[in-house]
């Protein structure tokens, strides 16, 4: 699968669930200036349109409804918004039968490329943090700046508790890491940063500074 190439500048933030990635992705790129967008959102959003679509139990047939539907992201207020059909999934992201199901949904192939060329579209011609789980690995590989966010499985079991969710993490990241197409993976030049024990604030800070060791040009004030 080849990807664009282009003048932007795409920050890839990778990480197994409850690292903290996506709250990091976010602030960075209001930091940065950059817009965000949030490709964990978009799997999960296709996962709420198979349980409502006739079940996920079939892969030929969530692929055949995707096919159908009418995927749609775009950027506002520097944030990406992914509806389908013109519906907004966002109240259902989180409920506790897309939570079961996005790991097996997400690792059908045919899911991920459709998916991968609408993220690949989405940033093109922006500057932009992306965050998920194979930006730096399979999406974007050719990024100089790729982060790997990744935590204690002790730390993500409470964060998720927190949360409110109930999926179990260590299975979650033995489905993430296994799957066949674009698995979890820390991608060789990724900078690993362990945010067990830091704020977001702390974790954001080290991303800025490892940015600017590899002479990205950022405003003054970072």
């Amino acid at each position: 699968m080849e990807t664009p190439s282009s003048e932007n500048v795409v920050v890839a933030i990778d990480g197994p669930a409850a690292s903290g990635k996506s709250t990091v992705a976010r602030t960075l790129a209001r930091r940065l200036r950059f817009a965000y967008i949030n490709t964990g959102a978009m799997y999960r959003a296709v996962t709420w349109h198979a349980l409502e679509n006739g079940g996920t139990e079939a892969a030929e047939e969530v692929i055949a409804r995707l096919q159908e539907a009418r995927l749609c992201c775009v950027i506002e207020d520097a944030e990406s918004q992914f509806t389908i059909n013109g519906a907004d999934p966002t109240p259902h992201l989180l409920t506790e039968p897309v939570n079961l199901n996005v790991s097996r949904i997400s690792a059908i192939p045919e899911v991920r490329k459709m998916l991968v060329a609408l993220q690949r579209e989405s940033a093109r011609g922006r500057d932009v943090v992306m965050e998920g789980r194979d930006i730096g690995s399979a999406v974007f590989p050719e990024t100089p700046y790729k982060f790997y966010i990744d935590a204690s499985l002790e730390v993500r079991a409470r964060r998720r508790e927190r949360q409110g969710l109930l999926d179990a993490i260590g299975q979650r990241d033995s489905q993430d890491s296994s799957r066949r197409t674009s698995p979890l993976a820390i991608a060789e030049d990724s900078h690993v940063i362990d945010s067990s024990h830091l704020t977001i604030d702390g974790v954001v800070g080290e991303v800025i500074g490892r940015l600017k060791l590899k002479g990205l040009a950022l405003r003054s004030d970072l």
